[in-house]
């Protein structure tokens, strides 16, 4: 009996784990049989790591066995998708290893109560009628993955779309966008463990729905699905250009982290290496990475700045740069990409005008804020520029050549639904989004891989190409369908030259969130659990 425990634990665990390995393939050495390299998101071992959650629910013989199971699966999945953090807090923030090591685990811990939570509701729910079980499981996935996304500043990383950027469901994230696709591939998780529970038997006592009902509901969705992913791939991404290519170039400083900030080693390094790349190139734009330039505006050497916006104010030019470094403001600073282009010239002089800045809105908690009650946990370690202010919701994009280039930096590209806001108005929203990134804090680990493919699902869900100019990676080009097209190799310092064309399309699941926010989505889950609850009750009077 005591092994049996413990074995279901491993397989829980193991599931969870295996779950955040579905988002990005972590290893190097990737399975050649089947053609898994690394960074590749696999769809399929997404859905049948959830099968055993949702397996494992099925048989539980009460609500705080599911409570406890839910929580160890999702714990050992929250681990396995952000454990790199720990090198940002111990490697480069000087925090003591153990207490690293127990800081990831407390955040992986606290994020698993919501699937704890849903878990419990579903155990109270899946009974009304084992029909409408997978249904009833993805709502509640659905409403945790919101409401984790989106509650306390949120932190959706690891959200289970991920996994589908390459695979069937992929062609759904245009009109229902991740949390669609989350809901989706629990629904698909929930059947597949009813069917295994068909086939294996469960305790005496429990209804189950017939083989006939599992294969209808499998049958209907996997034709819509299919209908969809068709569709997306059938329509040819010409259809959305607007414009002549943009040619651009992005830089890679690969600037250590533990030496970006300083004086005489990473800081000189930087500031002499992207000069001279700004200065030289000869495409149209040129992107510099987050905190490029590793200072504020006021505190750069005037003939070092002057130089730089000299090349790029000069009239007639056909360039344009965008920069990261750190902004500066009346309140304080910013973590911000200046915005460089040729002035307009009258009667022989430079109309010259404040240089277009965007200052990132969405800051990372702990990180570039911290709330006052954490400030002895901070205090802890060493981090650099650890106060910034924060950019207004709404700020206009920097254009370009007949562009609108959206800017947003860092974790920002995982809030989708922040960048979809944009588009409330067609004719001013981004045509290419812009993603300037410093990966650095978090080494050579599969969070390089995992941002990538957030990335590409910005581009699928709101099918405009993106552009990511990075410190150690990834620096990539990105085309409407979430594809890479170009790429360096990571932790190298090189450029990279490429060609991208906007478009002015406006997906549906752009129209509805620019209107709607995540509501629809809210009150979906809401309905559904609502209408089951509601028939739990009638069959109990």
């Amino acid at each position: 009996m005591l092994l049996k425990k413990w074995l279901s634990t491993g397989m829980l665990l193991l599931a969870g784990y295996l779950q955040a390995v579905s988002l990005a393939w972590p290893f190097q050495i990737g399975i050649e049989q089947l053609g898994i390299v690394q960074g590749q998101a696999l769809w399929c071992l997404q859905i049948l790591a959830l099968a055993v959650l949702a397996y494992a629910l099925l048989l539980a013989n009460s609500v705080k066995q599911a409570a406890w199971q839910a929580w160890l699966f999702s714990t050992a999945w929250m681990v396995g998708s952000v454990w790199w953090l720990y090198i940002s807090m111990h490697t480069y923030g000087g925090l003591p290893a153990g207490l690293a090591a127990f800081a990831v685990l407390l955040l992986a811990g606290c994020l698993a109560l919501f699937y704890t939570l849903v878990s419990v509701l579903f155990r109270h729910l899946a009974g009304v009628n084992t029909a409408y079980t997978a249904i009833i499981f993805a709502a509640c996935w659905l409403f945790a993955e919101l409401a984790r996304g989106t509650w306390l500043t949120g932190l959706p990383w690891g959200a289970v779309g991920y996994a589908h950027v390459d695979g069937p469901l992929s062609g759904l994230a245009a009109y229902l966008g991740v949390y669609g696709m989350s809901f989706v591939a629990a629904f698909f998780a929930m059947l597949l463990a009813q069917f295994l529970a068909q086939v294996w038997g469960k305790p005496s006592g429990k209804s189950s729905p017939t083989r006939k009902s599992l294969l209808n509901q499998s049958v209907m969705v996997t034709m819509l699905v299919a209908a969809t992913y068709l569709y997306s791939k059938t329509e040819p991404s010409t259809t959305y250009a607007h414009s002549a290519p943009l040619q651009v170039t992005l830089l890679q400083g690969n600037i250590p982290q533990n030496e970006k900030f300083i004086v005489g080693t990473g800081m000189a390094t930087a500031l002499s290496w992207y000069q001279a790349q700004l200065l030289k190139t000869s495409n149209r734009l040129v992107v510099a990475p987050e905190t490029a330039l590793p200072l504020r505006m006021a505190q750069l050497e005037p003939n070092y700045w002057k130089s730089i916006t000299d090349h790029f104010n000069q009239a007639g030019s056909q360039q344009a740069a965008l920069i990261g470094l750190v902004g500066s403001r009346s309140d304080g600073y910013t973590n911000a990409v200046v915005g460089l282009k040729p002035q307009a010239q009258t009667n022989q002089s430079l109309l010259l005008s404040k240089p277009y800045q965007y200052d990132k809105v969405h800051l990372v908690p702990f990180g570039e804020f911290f709330p006052p009650f954490a400030q002895w946990f901070i205090n802890l370690m060493n981090i650099p520029l650890g106060s910034f202010q924060r950019g207004n919701a709404m700020q206009a994009p920097f254009e370009w050549q007949g562009e609108r280039l959206g800017l947003n930096i860092c974790y920002e590209d995982l809030f989708g639904e922040e960048l979809a806001q944009r588009y409330a108005k067609p004719n001013t929203g981004p045509t290419i989004l812009v993603n300037v990134s410093n990966i650095a804090w978090f080494g050579n680990s599969v969070a390089i891989d995992q941002h990538l493919n957030i990335a590409r699902m910005r581009s699928m869900e709101l099918a405009k190409p993106t552009i990511r100019a990075t410190n150690t990676g990834a620096t990539a080009i990105i085309d409407a369908q979430g594809k890479v097209t170009q790429s360096l190799e990571r932790h190298t310092r090189g450029v990279l030259v490429g060609e991208v064309s906007g478009n002015t399309s406006i997906t549906p699941y752009a129209w509805v969130v620019s209107r709607f926010w995540l509501w629809p989505w809210y009150f979906f889950a809401v309905i559904v659990l609502g209408l089951a609850w509601r028939l739990k009750l009638s069959r109990r009077n």
